[in-house]
């Protein structure tokens, strides 16, 4: 992806000269830094089923009104988030593959401000993203260990005001990345917010995970049902495991490239690795994929409600 590349303002270090990214490049030039040709087409065509799934989503709870609930509220925002993502994608390719066949001529300036407008498209969305999923899971966490308060505490009055402040902080957030974007301290501004969600979930779903375990634990103990103790974990372990190992393949390698952009803009290992950074968002568009997946359709409500809207649209 070269004229408008997502991000394009980190795919290299700035704070490098010319000379000194030249030479690293070639001292770095093994097969293993060439990078990786990912083609426009799968781009577009990840978008598109990333759009479709989350389109749905969000159909199916806005029609539903036993749905009409801070919980699912917060995962129709992530569905949201992830819809921009995929619409800034699907935009900014199909201009790609316009442009590349001459089908679309436009002015240099325009490109540039074109660019600029889809860099904060995607980076709106990518923090709103990280946002509601944490949001999530403290809205898990709540619901786990406040049950009975659960109501009096996520009102939805605090639910409009929590979704609220999150679509103005990334909007806000994204504005300031791109007019500073040559600030180590917004990248590691935007790293520390990422390092933050991660720690944010590591604790509170090992925490639920643990309480959950432990009254499976009591309950066998006094039904002497151990098996089913020992199924229940497991698919409690194995829950935890594709959450959080999901969200760190999928996030982990693009901020891994912020945070060698900070630390070592001319080391030849850092710059070889620059070179994925398609790959890298990829890995991104991937996460709006299976988030629907994850989020969503483990409920059952949810899931009969896509079943209506897909035959409905049929």
């Amino acid at each position: 992806m070269s004229t408008l590349a997502p991000l394009h303002l980190l795919r290299e270090p700035w704070n490098a000269s010319e000379g000194n990214q030249s030479n690293t490049t070639a001292g770095a030039g093994g097969p293993w830094c060439q990078g990786l040709n990912i083609p426009n087409e799968l781009f577009l065509t990840l978008g598109l089923v990333s759009l479709v799934e989350n389109l749905l989503v969000v159909a199916a709870i806005l029609k539903n009104r036993n749905l009409h609930s801070p919980t699912y509220y917060f995962i129709c925002c992530l569905a949201v988030s992830d819809m921009l993502v995929s619409v800034s994608n699907l935009v900014e390719t199909l201009f790609m593959l316009l442009m590349e066949h001459g089908v679309l001529v436009i002015h240099a300036s325009i490109v540039r401000h074109m660019d600029n407008v889809i860099d904060m498209l995607i980076c709106s969305s990518i923090m709103s993203s990280l946002s509601f999923l944490g949001v999530i899971a403290v809205d898990r966490y709540i619901t786990i260990f406040y049950a009975l308060r659960y109501h009096s505490i996520m009102t939805l009055q605090r639910a409009v005001v929590t979704m609220a402040s999150v679509w103005l902080a990334s909007t806000v957030s994204s504005t300031i990345f791109i007019t500073y974007y040559r600030n180590n301290a917004i990248l590691l501004c935007l790293i520390g917010f990422f390092l933050f969600v991660l720690v944010l979930m590591l604790v509170l779903y090992i925490h639920m995970f643990i309480l959950s375990r432990h009254h499976l634990c009591s309950i066998s103990s006094q039904q002497k049902q151990p098996t089913i103790y020992r199924s229940s974990s497991l698919k409690g372990t194995i829950t935890l495991t594709i959450l959080l190992g999901v969200f760190f393949i999928c996030w982990g390698p693009f901020f891994f490239h912020l945070i060698l952009i900070v630390t070592c803009p001319t080391n030849p290992f850092c710059t070889c690795f620059f070179s994925y950074f398609n790959l890298f968002l990829i890995l991104i568009i991937c996460n709006s994929v299976v988030n629907p997946l994850i989020y969503v359709f483990r409920s059952q409500e949810l899931r009969r409600m896509l079943r209506e809207v897909v035959l409905c649209s049929w």
